[in-house]
């Protein structure tokens, strides 16, 4: 693999570090903020915790306007600032309110980067080692969740305003990102795009220094010409696209993975754990979802996307409905643990490794933007509704019920990959487009 091609991979999958970090690293500081501010649980969930998720929303609606406009490179940049503004800004205020605001920039560029990064990524990749190279960012958002859970824990007994440090700290890998950003290259394709063919060239030149960049270039505008101008999404030849992303990103927040990662310990504490053992056991899911992300990173050009969503599907089934059943009957100890585990694991040869690898792939080059906008709004209105509605569910209708209820979800999703999902593993995003496209008509 041309090293180049690996380090700008790395560099730009970074904004999924951040994207982990963000997420997750409030849930240490989760009952404190609760306490701290004596909210009920409905204005906690809603607001205190679920605000940096609508921002994820707003990012994922309205990301793909600068990815278009500005390009890959620069909606990197920006995603980098929106991060350490955020960071900042959220450790060193007094109210909720404010503490909101702040983290609904962070959630800002956490959608947008959901956008930029596999898009920029995909771009840069030749189609054998495409899988990996985007799953990097899945692998930077478990790695960022696990230093999250590793830094509140290490951070849990400085002082009264421990949360202040939790949230603070994402400040430094935030402006070390930023400054990263800078030595990247523009996407030779959104280059093309914008009729900026010789810095296109010049890219194509760095990353096939012993391929033939003239017919790489050729190929990328043959495909751009053979759309019509004013093209979008919605049209009826790019519906079969447009539902596979649709229910790739539906089915991955219906299995519950973002209400578990943000209300880990809580959920821990529910199944009769300590505190201080319910953040060492959210390590052990971070440790978890590192191994099994590592595992998909390595099997998702061999496999494919859609033996991995097979795995993971399966696992999905089994875990939560263990889950469910071991809240019902009361199972104390580490059974529930044990049993989340399983879920981290399965989430992330499955789901985690394939979602952003995929919807980066099933849409041509002039709608890729648009296409990764609608698939991670779909996944990022879900990731906003479902947690902030976890601490009003949990003292309901119960844990049982909504872990139960995520299971059946997951048997849904199984049936989605057998009948409809396509593979895509070791073909041109170019001959991707028309494969997809032609299936439609």
């Amino acid at each position: 693999m041309n090293k180049k091609i690996l380090i700008w991979s790395i560099t730009a999958a970074l904004a999924g570090f951040l994207f982990g970090f963000d997420i997750v690293v409030i849930s240490g500081a989760d009952k404190k903020l609760q306490a701290l501010w004596g909210s009920s649980d409905a204005f906690h969930g809603s607001v205190v915790m679920a605000m940096a998720l609508w921002g994820t929303v707003f990012g994922a609606l309205f990301g793909g306007i600068p990815t278009n406009v500005l390009g890959r490179k620069q909606t990197l940049l920006w995603i980098g600032a929106l991060y350490f503004v955020s960071a900042v800004g959220s450790s060193l205020v007094n109210d909720p309110y404010l503490f909101a605001f702040f983290r609904f920039i962070g959630g800002v560029g956490v959608g947008a980067s959901t956008i930029a990064a596999p898009a920029y990524v995909s771009e840069i990749s030749p189609a054998k080692n495409r899988g990996k190279l985007v799953a990097l960012y899945q692998f930077n958002i478990v790695l960022g969740i696990l230093i999250a859970f590793l830094s509140n824990y290490l951070l849990r007994n400085v002082g009264e305003n421990a949360w202040r440090w939790m949230i603070g700290v994402e400040a430094f890998p935030a402006l070390l990102y930023t400054v990263l950003i800078f030595t990247v290259p523009n996407s030779p394709r959104w280059l093309i795009s914008k009729n900026r063919e010789e810095e296109a060239k010049k890219v194509l030149d760095l990353i096939n220094p012993d391929g033939d960049s003239e017919q790489l270039l050729s190929e990328i505008k043959t495909e751009n010409e053979s759309h019509t101008a004013g093209e979008n999404i919605f049209m009826k030849k790019y519906r079969f696209p447009l539902i596979l992303a649709f229910l790739l990103a539906f089915f991955n927040q219906l299995s519950g993975i973002n209400a578990f990662l943000y209300y880990a310990p809580r959920i821990f504490e529910e199944a009769g754990l300590g505190e201080s053992t319910a953040l060492l056991s959210s390590i052990g899911i971070g440790a978890t979802n590192l191994v099994f992300t590592l595992l998909g990173v390595f099997l998702i050009d061999r496999l494919g996307r859609k033996t991995l969503m097979y795995i993971g599907s399966i696992g999905y089934i089994i875990s939560l409905s263990l889950v469910s059943i071991a809240f019902f009957q009361n199972w104390g100890g580490l059974a529930v643990p044990l049993f989340l585990f399983l879920f981290i694991a399965s989430h992330a040869i499955g789901q985690g490794a394939v979602i952003w690898v995929f919807i980066s792939e099933i849409f041509p080059s002039h709608l890729r933007a648009k296409g990764q906008s609608f698939g991670s709004s779909t996944h990022w209105v879900l990731a906003a509704i479902i947690p902030s509605l976890v601490p009003l569910l949990f003292s309901t209708i119960g844990a049982g019920v909504v872990f139960m209820v995520f299971a059946i979800m997951m048997v849904f999703q199984l049936l989605f990959v057998i009948f409809m999902m396509p593979e895509t593993k070791g073909l041109s995003l170019e001959v991707l487009s028309k494969k997809l496209i032609r299936d439609e008509a």
